[in-house]
């Protein structure tokens, strides 16, 4: 055991000493709850297939752990959602089955891939999780979205030991600690081309460093994706995603080397030369369409932090490149009929 916390399988059922309560059988679902929902069962119902592949070919006992206890999870949501929905006489989504993953094809990525895949997919979860508490009306509802935030952050702690213990990822940066309370008393302060360049300051460090961390596991999904896709078209696009998002992170590392700070490294290295496809094409697509649009919300919560003009314009152009591949990638997902509609409002036209 290389880390310095055990590993335990998680207790689906009542983690954190939390017990949802019956359905609430009296007040009919609203929109929030719909969609809030619907997207969740999505979600897990992917992740479940993607994980399932990961188990099989998981030598590291530690890592299969948090496999084990990731798979848990997204089947213990899904099961509560089918619940709420079969309560309601509501259509389950068809989602993803095992048509959609080959347990059997030869491995694709390294275990230890598969630790900071579970963090990527582990944070896009609880960005749905965590908006969707202040949104739903039914307490029942709400309970359970509090529920999937506890398990997840749960899972997330166990990733983040391992990670760490295991030495995967670099050590975050240190900065100096204040003398005292600082005002910002120059305009200079928003510079960032030209001029009195300041320092970048704590929150611009940490969400420089969580869309490095983000991008460099999507990167090395994407590199397995491209090897394997199928359908040209896809392939394709899948270049493209590679291509932007490589420069992606090679303009957010130079913001932190510049200041001699560290940043996550590239996962390339993790993905071996197989060219044996374990999932379907589907999947795949909508996987990569999901997470970019995933995203889009991340880069949001860095530009409502970051004051440097150059960083923002960074984010900016990112963001309208994302919006291009989530756009095209959409277009394919429909025109092969892949895209499952979520419920929608009443057609009055």
């Amino acid at each position: 055991m290389t880390t310095d916390k055990d590993l335990n399988p998680m207790n689906v059922m009542k983690p954190l000493n939390l017990n949802p309560k019956i359905l609430d059988k009296t007040n009919p679902l609203t929109t929030f709850e719909v969609g809030k929902l619907w997207a969740t069962y999505m979600g897990n119902s992917m992740s479940i297939q993607i994980l399932s592949y990961f188990h099989q070919h998981c030598d590291d006992e530690d890592i299969r752990v948090l496999l084990e206890n990731g798979l848990a999870l997204s089947k213990d949501f899904m099961q509560r959602i089918e619940g709420f929905f079969n309560n309601e006489n509501f259509p389950i989504p068809n989602g993803f089955t095992e048509d959609d993953v080959n347990l059997g094809a030869p491995r694709l990525y390294a275990d230890e891939f598969y630790v900071h895949y579970l963090k990527y997919a582990a944070k896009a979860g609880l960005s749905l999780y965590a908006v969707a508490v202040p949104l739903v009306m039914r307490e029942d509802i709400r309970e359970f979205f509090v529920y999937c935030n506890q398990c997840t952050t749960v899972l997330l702690g166990q990733v983040n030991d391992v990670l760490m213990g295991k030495k995967f990822i670099a050590e975050p940066p240190i900065i100096p600690t204040p003398v005292g309370i600082e005002k910002i008393d120059k305009q200079s302060y928003l510079n960032g081309f030209i001029g009195d360049v300041r320092p970048l300051q704590a929150l611009e460090i940490i969400h420089l460093w969580d869309n490095i961390e983000n991008n460099t596991t999507s990167l090395a999904l994407l590199l397995g994706f491209h090897q394997i896709v199928q359908d040209e078209k896809i392939k394709a696009l899948f270049k493209r995603g590679l291509t932007m998002t490589d420069k992606a992170v090679k303009q957010y590392q130079e913001k932190l080397h510049v200041e001699h700070l560290p940043s996550p490294a590239y996962l390339n290295h993790l993905v071996t030369t197989s060219t044996y496809p374990p999932f379907s094409d589907k999947i795949m697509l909508f996987h990569k369409v999901d997470m970019f649009a995933m995203k889009i919300r991340s880069f949001g919560n860095s530009l409502a932090v970051t004051a440097r003009r150059d960083i923002d314009v960074l984010y900016a152009r990112t963001l309208i490149n994302i919006g291009l591949f989530v756009d095209d990638g959409m277009n394919i997902l429909i025109d092969k009929g892949w895209l499952e509609s979520p419920p929608t409002a009443y057609d009055r036209v």
